[in-house]
């Protein structure tokens, strides 16, 4: 068994489709597909199940694609690890977040990041936490930034900020002029909500609950950038983290009364050796949030507390 053989297969677990995947190994397709087959005859057995338009992992594939992956990732780590002793000219770094992380602190600290080391090549996941944890899990990432709290044995966490949670409002709306309100008086207002596997629309969801109403939507199932825009738009309010209602902006923030908080952490595998690199961007991060100096585009009265 060959270590391509290895990368080959994940590649196509990862696609399910053996084009796409030499297309991203960079090779042939017939080289993938040769690979894999040598692969399943020293296993005696296929891990995949080829279908006209389809392909599919067997059970024995599903089974054996956590060590492959496991192989292929730790071999990048090993190779990370000895091109920090060239002072990190070269390597990767694969970083999740949730979208208002990913549209607030994380593009300046990848910038700061990106000039201090350009020859570090940063791939950038967007997506709710759950879907982070479960790539955190199985390799996909080196580093995410993810909402407490996690119930994960594999990943250790590491505070990083506390933020509250405001009602977004447009201008004009009759909220718009309000410095607080309950919870609950938002009990005959729609929403505009979160798609599903959103934290923030399980929090919501939650915190309505816990008032003893029901929320009303004006429209559900959106991203970040379209629950912004449709809350500007006046089809609804939507509660958002502060960090994303810009100051003098198109919306307005409403603080909460009793507030509502989250918790954003650094997330990484226990059983991995934290490279360098990400060491160092966790370091930017951190800079960057104890500056304070980003937090001059948030409205007057909220503040982001690094924990």
């Amino acid at each position: 068994m060959e270590l391509h053989q290895l990368r080959y297969f994940v590649a196509v677990a990862d696609e399910r489709h053996f084009t796409r995947a030499a297309r991203d190994l960079g090779v042939a397709q017939p080289s993938v597909s040769k690979a894999i087959r040598l692969l399943e005859r020293e296993l005696g057995t296929e891990l995949f199940h080829r279908r006209r338009g389809d392909l599919a992992l067997s059970a024995a594939g599903e089974a054996f694609l956590p060590w492959a992956r496991q192989v292929v990732t730790d071999l990048a780590a090993a190779v990370d690890e000895a091109r920090e002793v060239g002072g990190m000219r070269r390597g990767r770094l694969s970083v999740g977040a949730t979208p208002s992380v990913t549209t607030s602190i994380l593009p300046h600290a990848l910038g700061r990041f990106h000039a201090a080391y350009p020859g570090i090549a940063l791939r950038i996941h967007e997506a709710g936490s759950g879907d982070l944890v479960r790539d955190l899990d199985e390799g996909r990432l080196d580093l995410a930034l993810v909402i407490l709290p996690v119930a994960h044995r594999s990943l250790e966490t590491v505070p990083l900020l506390r933020e509250e949670l405001v009602v977004a409002v447009a201008e004009g709306h009759p909220l718009a002029d309000r410095k607080r309100i309950a919870l609950g008086d938002l009990r005959e207002t729609p929403l505009v909500m979160f798609r599903e596997g959103y934290d923030l629309r399980a929090t919501t969801l939650a915190a309505s609950a816990a008032a003893g109403f029901e929320p009303l939507y004006a429209v559900e199932g959106g991203e970040m950038d379209g629950v912004l825009r449709m809350t500007e738009a006046g089809l609804g309010v939507s509660i958002v983290p502060s960090m994303v209602v810009a100051k003098g902006g198109a919306l307005r923030a409403v603080r909460i009364s009793p507030a509502l908080t989250r918790t954003v952490a650094f997330a990484y595998r226990r059983d991995r050796r934290v490279s360098r690199a990400t060491r160092e961007l966790m370091e930017h991060v951190t800079s960057l949030v104890r500056s304070r100096r980003w937090l001059s585009a948030m409205p007057p009265g909220l503040e982001v507390v690094a924990v």
